[in-house]
Protein backbone atom coordinates (compact mmCIF):
# COMPACT_ATOMS: atom_id res chain seq x y z
CA UNK A 1 0.00 0.00 0.00
CA UNK A 2 0.96 3.74 -0.72
CA UNK A 3 1.97 5.68 2.02
CA UNK A 4 -1.45 7.44 2.97
CA UNK A 5 -0.98 11.41 2.28
CA UNK A 6 -4.14 13.25 3.46
CA UNK A 7 -4.60 16.99 4.04
CA UNK A 8 -6.79 19.63 5.74
CA UNK A 9 -7.41 23.12 3.53
CA UNK A 10 -9.27 25.69 5.56
CA UNK A 11 -9.90 28.81 3.91
CA UNK A 12 -8.46 31.47 6.17
CA UNK A 13 -12.20 33.92 5.88
CA UNK A 14 -12.79 33.55 9.92
CA UNK A 15 -11.64 31.40 13.01
CA UNK A 16 -11.55 27.73 13.12
CA UNK A 17 -14.73 26.12 14.04
CA UNK A 18 -15.64 22.79 15.56
CA UNK A 19 -16.96 21.84 11.91
CA UNK A 20 -13.42 22.56 10.46
CA UNK A 21 -11.86 21.04 13.61
CA UNK A 22 -13.38 17.64 13.58
CA UNK A 23 -12.26 17.21 9.72
CA UNK A 24 -8.89 18.50 10.90
CA UNK A 25 -8.93 15.99 13.74
CA UNK A 26 -10.29 13.02 11.88
CA UNK A 27 -7.57 13.18 8.97
CA UNK A 28 -4.75 13.72 11.75
CA UNK A 29 -6.10 10.58 13.20
CA UNK A 30 -6.04 8.79 10.42
CA UNK A 31 -2.66 9.93 8.91
CA UNK A 32 -0.92 8.93 12.29
CA UNK A 33 -2.64 5.49 12.58
CA UNK A 34 -1.78 4.44 8.97
CA UNK A 35 2.01 6.43 9.47
CA UNK A 36 1.68 8.61 6.96
CA UNK A 37 2.11 12.28 5.98
CA UNK A 38 -0.53 15.14 7.06
CA UNK A 39 -0.57 18.52 4.60
CA UNK A 40 -1.68 21.29 5.64
CA UNK A 41 -2.88 23.79 2.90
CA UNK A 42 -4.10 27.61 3.53
CA UNK A 43 -7.11 27.86 0.52
CA UNK A 44 -6.98 31.94 0.50
CA UNK A 45 -8.10 32.35 -3.33
CA UNK A 46 -11.15 34.56 -1.90
CA UNK A 47 -8.83 37.43 -1.81
CA UNK A 48 -11.63 40.07 -0.54
CA UNK A 49 -12.93 37.82 2.75
CA UNK A 50 -8.85 36.14 3.49
CA UNK A 51 -7.20 37.69 5.91
CA UNK A 52 -3.42 37.96 7.68
CA UNK A 53 -5.30 37.69 11.02
CA UNK A 54 -7.13 34.69 9.81
CA UNK A 55 -4.44 32.33 8.92
CA UNK A 56 -2.95 33.05 12.26
CA UNK A 57 -5.96 32.16 14.21
CA UNK A 58 -5.86 29.14 12.08
CA UNK A 59 -2.39 28.29 13.15
CA UNK A 60 -3.12 29.21 16.84
CA UNK A 61 -5.80 26.89 17.43
CA UNK A 62 -4.50 23.79 15.31
CA UNK A 63 -1.30 24.71 17.42
CA UNK A 64 -3.38 24.02 21.01
CA UNK A 65 -5.39 21.31 19.50
CA UNK A 66 -1.70 19.70 19.05
CA UNK A 67 -2.49 19.05 15.50
CA UNK A 68 0.54 19.27 14.03
CA UNK A 69 1.49 19.03 10.00
CA UNK A 70 4.39 17.32 8.57
CA UNK A 71 4.60 19.08 5.07
CA UNK A 72 3.41 22.78 4.22
CA UNK A 73 1.44 25.20 5.06
CA UNK A 74 0.87 25.43 1.17
CA UNK A 75 -1.01 28.78 0.08
CA UNK A 76 -3.52 28.54 -2.94
CA UNK A 77 -2.76 32.17 -3.76
CA UNK A 78 1.17 31.76 -4.15
CA UNK A 79 0.25 28.87 -6.63
CA UNK A 80 -1.43 31.09 -9.47
CA UNK A 81 0.88 29.97 -11.88
CA UNK A 82 0.66 26.02 -11.49
CA UNK A 83 -2.98 26.20 -11.58
CA UNK A 84 -2.65 28.21 -15.10
CA UNK A 85 -0.73 25.52 -15.82
CA UNK A 86 -3.22 22.93 -15.34
CA UNK A 87 -5.68 25.00 -17.09
CA UNK A 88 -3.79 25.25 -20.49
CA UNK A 89 -2.92 21.81 -20.22
CA UNK A 90 -7.04 20.87 -20.22
CA UNK A 91 -7.15 23.49 -23.01
CA UNK A 92 -4.66 21.85 -25.50
CA UNK A 93 -6.28 18.32 -25.04
CA UNK A 94 -9.62 19.52 -25.95
CA UNK A 95 -10.67 18.63 -22.55
CA UNK A 96 -11.54 22.62 -21.61
CA UNK A 97 -12.60 25.77 -24.11
CA UNK A 98 -12.94 29.42 -23.47
CA UNK A 99 -16.63 30.90 -22.86
CA UNK A 100 -17.63 34.89 -23.63
CA UNK A 101 -20.85 34.30 -22.77
CA UNK A 102 -21.99 37.39 -20.80
CA UNK A 103 -22.92 37.35 -17.20
CA UNK A 104 -26.80 38.80 -17.84
CA UNK A 105 -27.04 35.55 -21.02
CA UNK A 106 -25.77 33.46 -18.21
CA UNK A 107 -28.59 34.56 -15.69
CA UNK A 108 -31.19 34.63 -18.34
CA UNK A 109 -30.07 30.71 -19.00
CA UNK A 110 -30.44 30.07 -15.78
CA UNK A 111 -33.78 32.00 -14.98
CA UNK A 112 -35.38 29.71 -18.39
CA UNK A 113 -34.14 26.68 -17.12
CA UNK A 114 -35.48 26.87 -13.90
CA UNK A 115 -39.13 27.79 -15.42
CA UNK A 116 -39.07 24.74 -17.05
CA UNK A 117 -38.54 23.00 -14.17
CA UNK A 118 -34.84 21.99 -15.08
CA UNK A 119 -31.43 22.73 -13.38
CA UNK A 120 -29.38 25.88 -13.83
CA UNK A 121 -26.66 24.42 -16.06
CA UNK A 122 -24.74 25.75 -18.93
CA UNK A 123 -26.07 25.21 -22.03
CA UNK A 124 -22.89 24.69 -23.78
CA UNK A 125 -22.90 27.75 -26.46
CA UNK A 126 -19.44 27.97 -26.58
CA UNK A 127 -18.23 24.83 -26.40
CA UNK A 128 -17.80 24.17 -30.15
CA UNK A 129 -16.78 27.65 -31.42
CA UNK A 130 -13.08 27.27 -30.48
CA UNK A 131 -12.79 30.94 -29.12
CA UNK A 132 -9.11 31.80 -28.68
CA UNK A 133 -7.98 32.98 -24.94
CA UNK A 134 -9.04 37.15 -24.61
CA UNK A 135 -9.88 39.39 -22.36
CA UNK A 136 -13.46 38.45 -20.40
CA UNK A 137 -13.70 35.32 -21.51
CA UNK A 138 -13.74 32.41 -18.74
CA UNK A 139 -12.52 28.71 -19.22
CA UNK A 140 -14.73 25.85 -18.85
CA UNK A 141 -14.26 22.18 -18.40
CA UNK A 142 -15.62 20.18 -20.93
CA UNK A 143 -18.26 17.74 -18.94
CA UNK A 144 -18.46 14.23 -20.67
CA UNK A 145 -22.30 14.30 -21.73
CA UNK A 146 -23.17 10.85 -21.45
CA UNK A 147 -22.86 7.78 -18.72
CA UNK A 148 -22.15 8.48 -15.22
CA UNK A 149 -19.20 9.43 -12.76
CA UNK A 150 -19.12 7.12 -9.50
CA UNK A 151 -17.80 8.11 -6.12
CA UNK A 152 -16.60 4.91 -4.59
CA UNK A 153 -16.80 6.68 -0.79
CA UNK A 154 -15.20 4.74 2.06
CA UNK A 155 -17.96 6.04 4.48
CA UNK A 156 -20.90 6.27 2.47
CA UNK A 157 -20.79 4.08 0.22
CA UNK A 158 -21.18 4.34 -3.96
CA UNK A 159 -22.62 7.37 -5.10
CA UNK A 160 -23.34 7.48 -8.97
CA UNK A 161 -23.86 10.63 -10.17
CA UNK A 162 -25.32 10.85 -14.27
CA UNK A 163 -23.55 13.12 -16.57
CA UNK A 164 -26.30 14.05 -17.86
CA UNK A 165 -27.09 16.31 -14.51
CA UNK A 166 -23.50 18.11 -14.64
CA UNK A 167 -22.43 21.17 -16.58
CA UNK A 168 -19.42 22.18 -18.34
CA UNK A 169 -18.33 24.56 -14.69
CA UNK A 170 -15.96 26.76 -15.26
CA UNK A 171 -12.36 26.23 -14.06
CA UNK A 172 -10.89 29.56 -14.82
CA UNK A 173 -12.03 32.74 -14.32
CA UNK A 174 -12.19 35.98 -16.59
CA UNK A 175 -9.15 37.55 -14.15
CA UNK A 176 -7.47 34.26 -14.59
CA UNK A 177 -7.76 32.88 -11.21
CA UNK A 178 -8.78 29.32 -10.83
CA UNK A 179 -11.73 28.32 -9.14
CA UNK A 180 -12.42 26.12 -5.91
CA UNK A 181 -12.75 22.80 -8.04
CA UNK A 182 -9.63 23.04 -9.97
CA UNK A 183 -7.73 24.50 -7.48
CA UNK A 184 -8.34 21.53 -5.28
CA UNK A 185 -7.61 19.25 -7.98
CA UNK A 186 -4.18 20.74 -9.14
CA UNK A 187 -3.21 21.17 -5.25
CA UNK A 188 -4.34 17.16 -4.22
CA UNK A 189 -2.36 15.98 -7.51
CA UNK A 190 0.74 18.07 -7.03
CA UNK A 191 1.00 17.38 -3.30
CA UNK A 192 0.86 13.44 -4.15
CA UNK A 193 -2.23 13.68 -1.81
CA UNK A 194 -4.40 9.96 -2.37
CA UNK A 195 -6.89 10.68 0.84
CA UNK A 196 -9.23 12.95 0.75
CA UNK A 197 -11.63 13.16 4.07
CA UNK A 198 -14.26 16.36 3.88
CA UNK A 199 -17.37 17.03 5.09
CA UNK A 200 -20.48 15.73 3.17
CA UNK A 201 -21.33 18.74 2.38
CA UNK A 202 -18.79 18.19 -0.57
CA UNK A 203 -20.30 15.63 -1.98
CA UNK A 204 -21.83 17.10 -4.96
CA UNK A 205 -18.19 19.17 -5.77
CA UNK A 206 -16.82 15.25 -6.27
CA UNK A 207 -18.03 14.29 -9.67
CA UNK A 208 -16.62 17.48 -11.08
CA UNK A 209 -13.16 17.19 -9.52
CA UNK A 210 -13.18 13.11 -10.19
CA UNK A 211 -13.99 14.20 -13.83
CA UNK A 212 -10.77 16.64 -13.70
CA UNK A 213 -8.62 13.98 -12.48
CA UNK A 214 -9.60 11.76 -15.40
CA UNK A 215 -9.48 14.54 -17.61
CA UNK A 216 -5.44 14.96 -16.49
CA UNK A 217 -4.93 11.23 -16.41
CA UNK A 218 -4.09 11.62 -12.71
CA UNK A 219 -5.49 8.98 -9.78
CA UNK A 220 -8.35 9.67 -7.83
CA UNK A 221 -7.79 9.52 -4.50
CA UNK A 222 -9.78 7.44 -2.01
CA UNK A 223 -12.67 9.48 -1.15
CA UNK A 224 -14.69 9.72 2.49
CA UNK A 225 -17.35 12.10 3.82
CA UNK A 226 -17.63 12.61 7.21
CA UNK A 227 -21.05 13.26 8.23
CA UNK A 228 -22.35 16.92 9.09
CA UNK A 229 -22.11 17.75 12.89
CA UNK A 230 -25.58 18.90 14.04
CA UNK A 231 -27.65 21.61 16.90
CA UNK A 232 -29.66 19.61 19.24
CA UNK A 233 -32.77 20.40 16.87
CA UNK A 234 -31.19 18.54 13.79
CA UNK A 235 -30.56 21.69 11.87
CA UNK A 236 -27.13 22.75 11.16
CA UNK A 237 -25.10 23.69 14.19
CA UNK A 238 -24.23 27.35 14.34
CA UNK A 239 -23.11 29.81 17.27
CA UNK A 240 -26.60 29.51 19.33
CA UNK A 241 -25.97 25.49 19.51
CA UNK A 242 -21.99 25.88 20.77
CA UNK A 243 -20.40 26.20 17.38
CA UNK A 244 -17.71 29.01 18.61
CA UNK A 245 -14.74 28.98 17.41
CA UNK A 246 -11.79 26.14 18.71
CA UNK A 247 -9.99 29.39 20.89
CA UNK A 248 -13.12 30.40 22.41
CA UNK A 249 -13.48 26.73 24.28
CA UNK A 250 -9.54 27.41 25.08
CA UNK A 251 -10.69 30.72 26.70
CA UNK A 252 -14.00 28.93 28.53
CA UNK A 253 -11.58 26.59 30.28
CA UNK A 254 -11.30 23.26 28.35
CA UNK A 255 -8.79 21.24 27.79
CA UNK A 256 -7.86 20.18 24.23
CA UNK A 257 -7.70 16.58 24.59
CA UNK A 258 -11.16 16.60 25.94
CA UNK A 259 -12.23 18.84 22.74
CA UNK A 260 -10.81 16.20 20.66
CA UNK A 261 -12.12 13.49 22.42
CA UNK A 262 -15.49 15.02 22.18
CA UNK A 263 -15.06 16.13 18.65
CA UNK A 264 -14.14 12.37 17.39
CA UNK A 265 -16.82 10.32 19.22
CA UNK A 266 -19.50 12.86 16.72
CA UNK A 267 -19.01 10.21 13.70
CA UNK A 268 -16.75 7.85 15.19
CA UNK A 269 -16.94 5.17 17.35
CA UNK A 270 -15.09 2.00 19.44
CA UNK A 271 -17.18 0.05 21.14
CA UNK A 272 -18.71 1.77 24.20
CA UNK A 273 -15.84 3.88 24.94
CA UNK A 274 -16.34 7.34 26.11
CA UNK A 275 -12.85 8.70 27.44
CA UNK A 276 -10.22 8.50 25.14
CA UNK A 277 -6.22 9.60 25.60
CA UNK A 278 -4.56 11.05 21.88
CA UNK A 279 -2.66 7.86 21.95
CA UNK A 280 -5.63 5.72 22.10
CA UNK A 281 -6.99 7.96 19.75
CA UNK A 282 -4.13 7.30 17.41
CA UNK A 283 -3.98 3.43 18.08
CA UNK A 284 -7.66 3.07 17.58
CA UNK A 285 -8.67 5.28 14.62
CA UNK A 286 -9.59 3.21 11.35
CA UNK A 287 -12.32 4.83 8.56
CA UNK A 288 -14.44 1.87 9.17
CA UNK A 289 -15.52 2.98 12.44
CA UNK A 290 -16.45 6.09 11.33
CA UNK A 291 -20.40 6.44 10.83
CA UNK A 292 -23.07 7.65 8.21
CA UNK A 293 -25.08 9.69 10.62
CA UNK A 294 -24.80 13.16 11.78
CA UNK A 295 -23.18 13.70 14.71
CA UNK A 296 -25.29 16.02 17.72
CA UNK A 297 -23.36 18.69 19.37
CA UNK A 298 -23.80 18.17 23.23
CA UNK A 299 -22.47 21.23 25.22
CA UNK A 300 -23.40 19.59 28.23
CA UNK A 301 -21.52 15.97 26.88
CA UNK A 302 -18.15 18.31 26.38
CA UNK A 303 -18.49 19.81 29.56
CA UNK A 304 -18.38 16.77 31.41
CA UNK A 305 -15.94 15.10 29.37
CA UNK A 306 -13.56 18.41 30.04
CA UNK A 307 -14.71 17.43 34.22
CA UNK A 308 -12.88 14.07 33.40
CA UNK A 309 -10.20 15.03 31.61
CA UNK A 310 -8.99 17.47 34.10
CA UNK A 311 -9.42 14.88 37.09
CA UNK A 312 -6.51 12.55 35.15
CA UNK A 313 -4.78 14.89 33.46
CA UNK A 314 -0.88 15.53 34.60
CA UNK A 315 -0.45 18.48 36.72
CA UNK A 316 2.49 19.70 35.30
CA UNK A 317 0.90 19.35 31.94
CA UNK A 318 -2.70 20.94 33.03
CA UNK A 319 -0.30 23.43 34.73
CA UNK A 320 0.59 24.59 31.16
CA UNK A 321 -3.12 25.23 30.19
CA UNK A 322 -4.45 26.74 33.15
CA UNK A 323 -1.38 29.66 33.79
CA UNK A 324 -2.60 31.50 31.26
CA UNK A 325 -6.01 31.66 33.07
CA UNK A 326 -4.30 32.66 35.81
CA UNK A 327 -2.37 35.55 34.38
CA UNK A 328 -5.34 37.10 33.35
CA UNK A 329 -6.56 37.74 36.68
CA UNK A 330 -2.88 39.19 37.53
CA UNK A 331 -1.74 36.16 39.33
CA UNK A 332 2.00 35.26 38.33
CA UNK A 333 1.82 31.91 38.31
CA UNK A 334 4.46 30.00 36.91
CA UNK A 335 5.34 26.09 36.19
CA UNK A 336 6.74 24.02 39.57
CA UNK A 337 5.59 22.03 41.80
CA UNK A 338 3.50 24.81 43.74
CA UNK A 339 0.94 25.05 41.13
CA UNK A 340 1.35 21.05 40.97
CA UNK A 341 -0.09 20.79 44.47
CA UNK A 342 -2.38 23.40 43.88
CA UNK A 343 -3.96 21.57 40.97
CA UNK A 344 -4.05 18.16 42.74
CA UNK A 345 -6.22 20.14 45.17
CA UNK A 346 -8.81 20.98 42.75
CA UNK A 347 -8.83 18.62 39.64
CA UNK A 348 -11.43 16.62 41.31
CA UNK A 349 -13.78 19.31 41.59
CA UNK A 350 -13.64 21.55 38.61
CA UNK A 351 -15.32 21.08 35.20
CA UNK A 352 -13.02 23.43 33.59
CA UNK A 353 -10.22 25.34 34.08
CA UNK A 354 -12.11 28.50 34.70
CA UNK A 355 -13.07 27.35 37.59
CA UNK A 356 -10.02 25.93 38.89
CA UNK A 357 -8.49 29.43 38.61
CA UNK A 358 -11.17 30.98 40.50
CA UNK A 359 -10.95 27.96 43.26
CA UNK A 360 -7.07 28.61 43.01
CA UNK A 361 -7.17 32.29 43.91
CA UNK A 362 -7.09 31.94 47.61
CA UNK A 363 -3.83 30.19 47.36
CA UNK A 364 -1.87 33.26 46.03
CA UNK A 365 -3.80 36.45 47.27
CA UNK A 366 -1.42 37.73 49.88
CA UNK A 367 -4.39 39.17 51.90
CA UNK A 368 -7.40 36.73 52.31
CA UNK A 369 -10.87 38.58 51.50
CA UNK A 370 -13.11 36.76 53.92
CA UNK A 371 -16.72 36.28 52.70
CA UNK A 372 -19.40 38.24 54.69
CA UNK A 373 -21.20 35.31 55.36
CA UNK A 374 -18.50 33.04 56.15
CA UNK A 375 -16.97 35.35 58.54
CA UNK A 376 -20.25 35.99 60.52
CA UNK A 377 -21.18 32.44 60.68
CA UNK A 378 -17.43 31.12 61.60
CA UNK A 379 -15.26 34.01 62.52
CA UNK A 380 -16.93 34.75 66.37
CA UNK A 381 -15.85 34.73 69.58
CA UNK A 382 -16.27 31.25 70.19
CA UNK A 383 -13.93 30.41 67.58
CA UNK A 384 -11.04 32.11 68.74
CA UNK A 385 -9.42 29.93 71.62
CA UNK A 386 -9.85 27.05 68.74
CA UNK A 387 -7.63 28.90 66.56
CA UNK A 388 -5.44 29.93 69.18
CA UNK A 389 -4.79 26.50 70.06
CA UNK A 390 -4.57 25.16 66.64
CA UNK A 391 -1.78 28.04 65.92
CA UNK A 392 0.08 26.73 68.72
CA UNK A 393 -0.02 23.06 68.05
CA UNK A 394 1.04 23.78 64.11
CA UNK A 395 4.29 25.37 66.01
CA UNK A 396 5.14 22.72 66.77
CA UNK A 397 5.02 20.44 63.63
CA UNK A 398 8.56 20.87 61.59
CA UNK A 399 7.38 18.84 58.42
CA UNK A 400 3.74 19.45 57.35
CA UNK A 401 2.98 16.33 56.38
CA UNK A 402 -1.20 14.75 55.93
CA UNK A 403 -0.27 12.55 59.06
CA UNK A 404 1.59 15.15 60.99
CA UNK A 405 -1.17 17.44 60.35
CA UNK A 406 -4.23 15.02 61.17
CA UNK A 407 -1.95 14.28 64.71
CA UNK A 408 -2.58 17.71 65.33
CA UNK A 409 -5.82 17.95 64.33
CA UNK A 410 -7.05 14.94 66.90
CA UNK A 411 -5.14 16.10 69.54
CA UNK A 412 -6.97 19.53 69.40
CA UNK A 413 -10.40 17.66 68.79
CA UNK A 414 -9.37 15.61 72.41
CA UNK A 415 -8.47 18.75 73.83
CA UNK A 416 -11.59 20.63 72.74
CA UNK A 417 -14.12 17.57 72.72
CA UNK A 418 -15.16 19.06 69.46
CA UNK A 419 -15.63 16.78 65.85
CA UNK A 420 -13.56 18.06 63.02
CA UNK A 421 -16.32 19.38 61.30
CA UNK A 422 -16.81 21.83 63.87
CA UNK A 423 -12.86 22.97 64.03
CA UNK A 424 -12.77 23.01 59.78
CA UNK A 425 -15.18 25.06 58.98
CA UNK A 426 -13.46 28.38 60.93
CA UNK A 427 -10.34 27.17 60.33
CA UNK A 428 -11.48 26.66 56.25
CA UNK A 429 -12.66 30.58 56.56
CA UNK A 430 -9.75 31.50 58.12
CA UNK A 431 -7.22 30.10 55.31
CA UNK A 432 -9.19 30.70 52.04
CA UNK A 433 -12.13 33.43 53.58
CA UNK A 434 -14.75 30.91 51.87
CA UNK A 435 -17.18 27.92 53.29
CA UNK A 436 -16.43 25.39 50.09
CA UNK A 437 -12.95 24.80 49.58
CA UNK A 438 -10.89 21.76 49.07
CA UNK A 439 -9.81 19.52 52.06
CA UNK A 440 -8.26 21.51 55.50
CA UNK A 441 -5.13 19.13 55.26
CA UNK A 442 -4.54 19.65 51.59
CA UNK A 443 -4.56 23.74 51.71
CA UNK A 444 -2.63 23.52 54.93
CA UNK A 445 -0.02 21.06 52.83
CA UNK A 446 -0.01 23.42 49.97
CA UNK A 447 0.01 26.96 52.15
CA UNK A 448 2.59 25.82 54.18
CA UNK A 449 3.47 26.08 57.66
CA UNK A 450 4.40 29.91 58.22
CA UNK A 451 1.67 30.96 55.51
CA UNK A 452 -0.70 28.72 57.70
CA UNK A 453 -0.14 30.28 60.90
CA UNK A 454 -0.05 33.55 59.50
CA UNK A 455 -3.45 33.19 57.97
CA UNK A 456 -4.88 31.49 61.61
CA UNK A 457 -3.56 34.44 63.25
CA UNK A 458 -5.19 37.13 60.94
CA UNK A 459 -8.30 35.35 61.95
CA UNK A 460 -7.63 35.48 65.49
CA UNK A 461 -7.12 39.73 64.93
CA UNK A 462 -9.90 39.76 62.95
CA UNK A 463 -12.26 38.08 65.60
CA UNK A 464 -10.35 40.31 68.17
CA UNK A 465 -10.99 43.18 66.45
CA UNK A 466 -14.86 42.19 66.16
CA UNK A 467 -14.98 41.70 70.07
CA UNK A 468 -13.48 44.70 70.37
CA UNK A 469 -16.21 46.57 68.67
CA UNK A 470 -18.66 45.12 70.16
CA UNK A 471 -18.17 45.68 73.76
CA UNK A 472 -19.86 48.71 75.12
CA UNK A 473 -17.88 52.01 75.30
Amino acid sequence: MDKIITRFPPSPTGYLHIGGARTALFNWLYTRNMKGKFVLRIEDTDAERSTQESVDAIFEALEWLGIDWDEGPYFQSKRYNIYSEYVSRLIDSGKAYYCKCKPDRLEAMRKEAMASGGKPKYDGTCRDKGFLKEDGAVVRFRAPEKGTTLLEDVIKGNIEFNNSELDDFIVQRSNGSPTYNLAVVVDDITMNINTVLRGDDHVNNTPKQIQLYNALKSPVPVFGHLPMVLGSDKSRLSKRHGAMSVTAYRDMGYLPDALLNYLVRLGWSFGDQEFFTIDELIEKFTLKNVGRSAGIFNPEKLLALNAEHIKVANPGKLAKHLIPHLHKREINATEGQQIENIINTLNVRSKTLLEMAEGSLFYYNETVLFEEKAAKKFLKASALDLLIALAAHLEQIDDFTEENLETAFKNLMAETGLKLGKIAQPVRVALTGKTVSPGIFEIIEVLGKEVTISRINKAINFIQDKIAKEQPS
